[in-house]
């Protein structure tokens, strides 16, 4: 074991304290000790760190269930939702900034499938935001309306991943889709977004 090893993760963690005291520690079989307990502390503690951010992540994501890909029924999908569940699951749409659209009946799995794939998201460390799509259009008009449009629109192109469910289950009237459509062109090819959706599109 290196002493840098110790002293990288009090940094990590923020604790310079613990890394001075390390530092000050003279190399003998006693200290050599301290420094593997405390090496195996601090990366508990890490760890603990990064499980608490990511339940966070977790909850405030806005998830209206808990769907793991663990708890999909691959047979029960169509074609194309079991052809595109690798690429899903990897995340690999994320780091190319693509957007994802999910277009079925209801029943065929599409929430589920982008539920899981938002969790999995949050568990990565990305930023996730799930909203049924009438609901955020319905904030956004609200927003508009109390004039804080602007900080809503930034905090929407800030997320890493933003999950529209049940888009054209409910129109909206022009100014409702305009908002959408703002708010979808400035995240394009920035982020990605899923939209699971009962109509087909041109």
């Amino acid at each position: 074991m290196t002493p840098d090893a110790v002293t990288d993760l009090c940094r990590t963690l923020r604790i310079s304290g613990v890394a001075s005291c390390f530092e000050d520690l003279p190399l003998t079989q006693e200290t050599e000790e301290i420094r593997s307990f405390l090496l195996h502390a601090l990366k508990t503690e890490l760890e603990l760190r990064a499980g608490r951010r990511r339940l966070k992540s977790v909850t405030n994501a806005g998830f209206p269930t808990m769907k793991r890909f663990d708890d999909l029924d691959a047979t029960l999908l169509p074609d194309d939702g079991r052809r595109y569940l690798p690429t899903l699951s990897s995340l690999s749409f994320l780091e190319e900034h693509r957007n994802i659209l999910m277009i079925g009946n209801s029943g065929t799995g599409k929430t589920h499938l982008a539920i899981a794939t938002g969790i999995c998201a949050c568990e990565q460390d990305y930023r996730v935001l799930f909203k049924s799509t009438a609901g955020l259009v319905h904030e956004m008009i609200e927003a508009k309306q109390e004039k804080r449009l602007t900080g809503l629109q930034r905090m929407l192109k800030r997320v890493d991943l933003l999950i529209l469910d049940e888009m054209g289950y409910v129109t909206f009237d022009p100014q409702g889709a305009e908002l959408l459509f703002q708010m979808l062109a400035s995240r394009h090819e920035a982020s990605s977004t899923i939209v699971t959706s009962n109509l087909m599109f041109s």
